[in-house]
């Protein structure tokens, strides 16, 4: 089973999927939404049962990329249908996997307009995002990570909230410029070892000077992704506009593609220019990481809270990334793993009560444990994991994160630390304001809990989020082999890095 083309499969499955929604047609426009829907959901499914099969085929013990399919496909440029998977990019392709039956769950009864596209927009998202993480030919993953602007643009901009169109301008606009440059990168990159393949260009050794030059055209483009400081502004905006599986798959995984950019490009291709600009990302987490919490405490938005606390936990990952070391970089894997489920579910927990209320104000909750008791206790599950708590997901990524800045720079752990504090701060307040109290509204009074629908997305959420703070190891392990190789690529100017650094 292991020389089927599984990676295909998964690939090409949610646009099988989006064939089908086309084709649906019928003259009861509830009927063929109903059968819109269920489409998306089994075929989605089936996408999650692929990945699963991959990973259960997956081999820990190795460095090399598994599952490789490499078809010629514009052979007089020496461009690839090339896939392939490692520790680094293999748990990525899951949690795509994972977090689209969960958007179209969410969705299920709140949106109410033009469904069979909407549908369509997030079987193609799944195709695209799960095609940036297989690809191993640097134009295939250029058009894969382009294109997923598209159908996310569609998202926020069609069914999206009243101020949508200047959101999605916003995010397609900040995201498309840096690409631009990124495009230039890899252009470059061709003309001087005339190949596209990405294991090619890990071991191309590029000039140290132009090294720099590649490493801030594509910096320009990851970092809109991430979003790292300063050029974060664009996230606020789309994820209050977003409908909440909109914000699930921007939170959960569109984020990831920035830092998933830097570990397959940036670290073993730029070394050097990784190396020399170390100290600069450290700077730049940090300030994510202090003032994006900073400004959290002070929202009013619910939706807003959590996206800019999400900001600050991408910190982490930028710093436990340019660690390069081992503890950080799995650490940063890890955590990439544990926001793109906690930060999902936390949007989820705002999705429950926005369809009831139609309003994310923080003022206007407060003592919702008293008609909402399951709601309560799962918001409190992955709030207590985005802040850290052992026994949680949220906890590893952090620890492992930490202990490998603290043996690159010990200042910039100290730092780092300080957002833990702030995190639990603004997330204790939220939940506070939120959950606990009186309640003094009396359009409160009737409102209803979780139901067996919601129950149905969130359950599953929870065990993972248990399962990868208890058990981390059933990840980590996987991903041992991969990130050494990747430490050995760079150990030559680690040492470099760390003398910068301090």
């Amino acid at each position: 089973m292991a020389d089927w083309p599984l990676l295909t499969l998964a690939i090409v499955l949610p646009l099988i999927g989006a064939a089908f929604i086309l084709a649906i047609r019928g003259e009861d426009e509830e009927v063929v939404n109903r059968n819109a829907r269920y489409v998306a959901l089994w075929t989605s499914l089936l996408t999650l049962i692929v990945t699963v099969v991959i990973w259960v085929l997956f081999d820990p013990t190795t460095h090399e990329f598994q599952f490789v399919e490499q078809v010629p496909w514009i052979p007089a440029y020496g461009i690839q249908y090339y896939l392939g998977i490692d520790g680094i990019s293999l748990f990525l392709i899951v949690l795509s996997a994972f977090l689209t039956p969960v958007c179209i769950l969410c969705s299920w009864d709140s949106v109410k307009v033009r469904v069979r596209e909407y549908m369509i927009a997030f079987l193609v998202m799944e195709t695209l995002m799960i095609g940036v993480f297989c690809a191993l030919d640097f134009v295939l993953f250029y058009l894969f990570f382009e294109a997923m602007l598209i159908p996310m643009f569609l998202i926020i901009g069609v069914w999206g909230g009243p101020r949508r169109i200047y959101s999605a301008f916003k995010f397609f606009l900040y995201t498309l410029v840096g690409s631009v440059l990124l495009l230039i990168a890899l252009l470059v990159m061709y003309f001087e070892t005339g190949t596209t393949n990405i294991p090619d260009l890990m071991n191309a050794g590029f000039d140290p000077d132009l090294q720099r030059w590649l490493w801030l055209a594509m910096f320009a483009s990851f970092a809109v992704k991430v979003p790292m400081w300063p050029v974060h502004t664009w996230l606020p905006d789309a994820h209050v506009e977003a409908p909440t599986a909109g914000s699930v798959i921007l939170a959960g995984v569109l984020l990831k593609m920035g830092a998933y950019g830097y570990l397959r490009f940036s670290l073993p291709m730029l070394p050097d220019a990784s190396a020399f600009f170390a100290p600069f990302i450290f700077v730049l987490s940090i300030i994510a990481i202090i003032y994006t919490s900073l400004v959290a405490l002070m929202q009013e938005d619910m939706k807003k809270l959590i996206a800019y606390s999400s900001v600050a936990h991408m910190g982490f990952v930028t710093a436990g990334i340019f660690t390069m070391n081992q503890q950080g970089l799995e650490g940063g894997i890890f955590q990439m793993l544990s926001h793109g489920v906690v930060s999902a579910a936390l949007f989820l927990c705002v999705g429950v009560v926005y369809d009831r209320m139609h309003t994310r104000l923080i003022e206007r909750y407060g003592g919702l444990v008293n008609r909402m008791p399951k709601y309560a206790f799962i918001f409190m599950i992955f709030m207590m994991a985005s802040v850290g708590l052992p026994g949680t997901s949220g906890f590893i990524g952090e620890f492992l994160i930490l202990v490998g800045t603290f043996e690159a720079n010990t200042w910039v752990a100290l730092f780092a630390t300080t957002g833990i504090i702030l995190g639990a701060t603004y997330m204790l307040w939220l939940y506070r304001r939120v959950v606990f109290g009186e309640m003094v509204r009396e359009d409160l009074r009737d409102i209803l809990d979780c139901n067996r629908r919601e129950l149905l997305y969130f359950v599953p959420m929870i065990i993972v989020v248990l399962v990868m703070g208890i058990y981390p190891d059933a990840f980590l392990s996987s991903m041992h082999a991969s990130v050494e190789h990747l430490v050995s690529q760079t150990q030559g100017t680690v040492s470099l890095a760390q003398a910068t650094a301090n």
